[in-house]
C-alpha cells in the first residue's frame, strides 16, 4: 500500500477518472461483453486502449500537482456477471488480481505522479434497478470472495460504485473491515436525488452508519447528474460532511432513458463543471471530483479549470 493520505485524512483535492466504459463503447467503439471493462484485458488492443486512456488522467493529475484515484476495471468482475460471460470461481479471483496488476504497472509507468488503487466492486445486480434485493448478510457473504481478493493484491482501499440500497452496502463494508481495508460507499440517484429503492441519500448513509458502526471511510455520490442530487445534499446537516466524492454523469437523463440510448449523450462540459463547482462550494468537504456515464477527460477537465 501506498504512503499518500486518502480522500478522508486530508482536504487535498483529488480526481478519479471519467466514464470509461461509455467511452470504450461509444467513442472507441470497442465491445464490452456486458458493460465489463475486465474484457479489455483480453487483448492486446483492449490493454492499449485502457493505458491511453488512463494516461490522459495521469497528465491531468500531474498538470495539477493532484493525487489520481485509479479504480481496478472490476465494477463486473463478481461472481453473478462473470458466470454470465462463462467464467468460473478460480478464473475469476485471477481475473481480478490481474486487473489490480495491470493498475500497479500502469502506475510504474506514471511514478513522476500521486496516485491511489482503488479496489472497484460493483453491484451483483443493475445498478439502475433494483432486482433480487439481498439482506446484509446474504450481501456480505456475496461480496466477501472479491473484497477479499482485491485486499490479498494489497491496493489502497476499497469503492463500491453504484450501489441502489443500504443492505448491499452494509454488507460490503463488513466484507471490507474484516479484511482491515479502507472502504468507500458510493451510491447512485434517480433523478429525484432518492436511490433506486427509493430511500432517501440521507436515510441511506445514516442506515448504513448506524449498522456498521460509522464503518465507511467516506462516502460519495456516482452515476447521477449533479441536478438529480444537489437539492438531496442539504447545506448544513452533517450527514452530507460523510460525502467526499461526485462522480457525475454528463447527462441529466434518467436511468432509464440512458439505458435506452443509442448514442452517446455526453452534455456540456463546462456546464456540467459549473454544476459540479456549485455544489463543492457548498459542500467543502468534498474533495473528489470526477466522472461516471458520458463523462471523459474533457469533462474532467473543466473540473479543474
Amino acid at each position: 500500500m501506498t504512503k499518500l493520505k486518502l480522500p478522508h485524512q486530508t482536504n487535498d483535492l483529488f480526481i478519479t477518472d471519467g466514464g470509461l466504459e461509455t467511452v470504450m463503447v461509444f467513442q472507441k467503439e470497442i465491445d464490452l461483453p456486458l458493460f465489463a471493462s475486465f474484457t479489455l484485458l483480453g487483448s492486446e488492443n483492449g490493454r492499449n486502449a485502457l493505458r491511453d486512456y488512463f494516461s490522459d488522467y495521469f497528465e491531468l493529475a500531474d498538470k495539477h500537482k493532484i493525487t489520481l484515484l485509479l479504480d481496478t476495471p472490476t465494477w463486473r468482475a463478481n461472481r453473478d456477471w462473470c458466470n454470465k460471460l462463462g467464467l468460473k470461481t478460480k478464473e475469476i479471483q485471477a481475473l481480478n488480481l490481474k486487473c489490480v496488476s495491470f493498475m500497479r504497472n500502469l502506475q510504474a509507468q506514471h511514478a513522476q505522479t500521486d496516485s491511489l488503487i482503488s479496489g472497484c466492486i460493483g453491484p451483483r445486480n443493475d445498478g439502475y434497478v433494483v432486482t433480487e434485493r439481498m439482506t446484509m448478510e446474504e450481501a456480505y457473504e456475496y461480496h466477501s470472495e472479491q473484497v477479499a481478493t482485491l485486499a490479498s493484491a494489497d491496493v489502497d482501499l476499497i469503492t463500491a460504485l453504484t450501489l441502489n440500497y443500504p443492505d448491499e452496502a452494509i454488507g460490503i463494508v463488513k466484507a471490507a473491515k474484516e479484511c482491515n481495508m479502507p472502504v468507500v460507499i458510493s451510491f447512485t440517484t434517480e433523478t429525484d436525488g432518492r436511490l433506486p429503492d427509493g430511500s432517501s441519500l440521507k436515510d441511506a448513509i445514516e442506515t448504513v452508519d448506524k449498522t456498521t458502526g460509522g464503518g465507511p471511510d467516506y462516502y460519495m455520490v456516482n452515476c447521477a447528474h449533479p441536478t438529480h442530487f444537489e437539492t438531496a445534499l442539504l447545506a448544513g446537516e452533517c450527514w452530507t460532511k460523510r460525502i467526499k466524492g461526485i462522480r457525475t454523469n454528463a447527462s441529466c437523463k434518467s436511468h432509464a432513458e440512458l439505458d435506452e440510448c443509442e448514442v452517446l449523450d455526453d452534455g456540456d462540459p463546462v456546464e456540467l463543471a459549473m454544476q459540479v463547482k456549485n455544489i463543492v462550494d457548498q459542500h467543502p468537504s468534498i474533495n473528489i471530483l470526477g466522472g461516471c456515464c458520458g463523462t471523459d477527460i474533457r469533462h474532467v477537465s473543466k473540473m479543474l479549470a
